[in-house]
Parts: structure tokens; C-alpha cells; sequence
């Protein structure tokens, strides 16, 4: 043999047993191309508009076409606003709607209602609830796959556990019923109800699993002992949709809240919901869908990073030892 090739043949041949006295076969494993690297937690996540303020006097077309422009992948509607998806639309408009949305190849997410069931008259939570099925019904016949809803305030000389209890049974009763057209109740973290333990309580009671959670990036996320602690309450009734303020807003930690749903695998939407309209919506939409997904993919890789840097130090720890 060529004095050289015996050189490389050895070699190859000496790293190979080294390996397989020095390592486990775990690292062995670990330091081969899987899978598993390649499909990034939270690679499901994507961005979308709540038409609460941005958007609210766009018609149909216009919020479609806008969409499209800035690349939004979908749509939750807002109620009373200038769309006019609402319960009294009848089956042709309806599908009009649905078709639209089609032709867009914009995801109509679901629908915004303003409904709450925190009232002491039970003649108001009636009715409230009787509302919420009508949107129910109109989210399926639209294109939707679920109804936000809202738990939402306590009242004078009313314990708040009663209120509590009765938002709860309220949602129950909305979840079953949302269940049989194929929709899921999200509950918007809002109100005086916004406190994630009195969400946790809330949910506790509504108990359904149709009945989901839409984290709302309030204050209040960060009383207590902290936005990981108060995330961790309710994460697991997370439902399709959280709600963000902008990107780039100063006073929530937005970065440390995409590390926490890159870090459990968030599926759902990301939707902009703002109270403060900007000069060019349509300009400073597209702007944060940017930055929506440029400080996604760099949380992924950062994510991904600390896990190998974790697995390196498991295995060398075993080998150690």
C-alpha cells in the first residue's frame, strides 16, 4: 500500500475506534444529521391581524387586498367594525364571504366577538350567551374555526368567586355548543378578570377542552412572580390564537414571550392586536409581519443552539463520569 493511503486508511481507522471506546452511543447519535434539528419548535406559529383599531374601517375587499400586500397570512374579525361579517348576513352573503377569503388565500382565523358573561343579571348572561352562539354558527358558515370571547369584570357586594364560577359555567355550555359546528371558544385574557390566576381559576371550572385560552400581552402578565411563571398557569389551554401588541412595543417583553412559545412548541397565530393606529397601517403592517418572523427564525436558532450546547454538556458528563 502507498505510504500515504496507509496514513489515511489509519487514521480513519484509529478515529473509529476511539470513538466507539471514548463515547457513548449516544453522541455517536447526536453528532449524525436528524431530523429532528431540522423541524424548528414553533415552526407552526404564524402571523396574523385582529381588525380591533388597525383595519376596523377597511371593507372587505380593502382588508383582503391589504392583507395580500403585506403578506398577512390571516384575519380575525372584529365585530361592529366596517367589514360587516355579522349574524345577520344571510347563507348567500355568508358564503360570498367565505369565497372571498378563498380566492385571497388569506386564512379567515375566526371571529371577534365582544361578548362576556361576568354579569350578575342572569337574564344578561342569557342573552350574551344566545349572541355568542349566533356568532358560533356564523364563524363556521363564514370560514372560520373559532369565536374570541371575553370573561371580563367583577361587580360590587358579588364574591368573586361567583363571578368566576359563572363565566366558568357559561363557557362550558359555549364550548359543547361551539364543539358540534367545529369551533373553538377562546377566551381573551381581558378586563379586571386579566390576572392569569383568575384566568387559571376561570378555566378550572370551564373545563371543556373546546374552551381555550387567547393570551391577550396585558401588564398584568408581569405581576406577580413573573411572565414565565404566570405563561406557565394557563399554557396548556392555549388555543389557536394569542394576541400581540407590535413587535417592537417597548413595554412588553416580547422576546422573552417568543422564547417561551418557541420553547413549548407554540402552533397557533400571532395576531396584532393594537389600540393605537399609526399614519400608514398598511406600511406598518407589513413592517411588523417582518419583524414577527425575523425574531422568530432567530429565537429558533437561539433555541436550537442552547440545545445542543445542553446536550454537549450531558454527554460529556457522562463520559466523565
Amino acid at each position: 500500500m502507498h505510504r500515504r493511503s496507509w496514513i489515511k486508511s489509519s487514521t480513519a481507522t484509529s478515529a473509529g475506534i476511539l470513538t466507539s471506546i471514548l463515547l457513548p452511543d449516544d453522541l455517536a447519535a447526536a453528532t449524525r444529521p436528524s431530523r429532528k434539528w431540522v423541524i424548528k419548535p414553533g415552526n407552526s406559529m404564524r402571523f396574523g391581524l385582529v381588525t380591533y383599531q388597525w383595519g376596523k374601517d377597511w371593507e372587505l375587499d380593502t382588508l383582503l387586498e391589504n392583507c395580500k400586500q403585506t403578506k398577512v397570512q390571516g384575519v380575525e374579525l372584529r365585530t361592529t367594525h366596517a367589514h360587516g361579517v355579522e349574524p345577520e348576513l344571510n347563507q348567500d352573503q355568508r358564503q360570498e364571504v367565505q369565497q372571498k377569503f378563498a380566492d385571497a388565500a388569506i386564512v379567515l382565523v375566526g371571529i371577534g366577538s365582544n361578548e362576556r358573561y361576568d354579569n350578575p343579571d342572569p337574564t344578561v348572561v342569557k342573552q350574551a350567551i344566545e349572541r355568542t352562539k349566533q356568532f358560533i354558527q356564523l364563524s363556521h358558515d363564514v370560514g372560520g374555526t373559532g369565536v374570541k370571547v371575553k370573561p371580563d369584570r367583577f361587580y360590587d357586594n358579588i364574591p368573586h368567586e361567583k363571578t368566576i364560577e359563572q363565566i366558568g359555567i357559561a363557557l362550558n355550555e359555549l364550548g359543547s355548543f361551539g364543539a358540534g359546528w367545529g369551533q373553538q371558544i377562546r377566551l381573551e385574557v381581558h378586563g379586571q378578570c386579566a390576572e392569569l390566576p383568575t384566568i387559571k381559576a376561570i378555566m378550572e371550572i370551564a373545563d371543556h377542552p373546546n374552551v381555550t385560552v387567547c393570551w391577550n400581552c396585558n401588564p398584568q402578565d408581569l405581576q406577580g412572580d413573573g411572565l414565565e411563571h404566570n405563561f406557565n398557569l394557563v399554557r396548556d389551554r392555549f388555543g389557536a390564537t394569542l394576541h400581540c401588541r407590535e413587535i417592537d412595543f417597548p413595554d412588553y417583553p416580547n422576546q422573552e414571550l417568543m422564547q417561551l412559545l418557541v420553547k413549548s412548541d407554540y402552533a397557533g397565530w400571532i395576531m396584532l392586536e393594537q389600540g393605537t393606529v399609526p399614519a400608514n397601517p398598511v406600511t406598518e403592517l407589513a413592517r411588523q409581519n417582518q419583524l414577527f418572523y425575523a425574531l422568530l427564525q432567530q429565537t429558533q436558532k437561539d433555541f436550537l443552539r442552547n440545545q445542543q450546547r445542553e446536550s454537549r454538556k450531558k454527554i460529556l458528563s457522562r463520559v466523565n463520569d
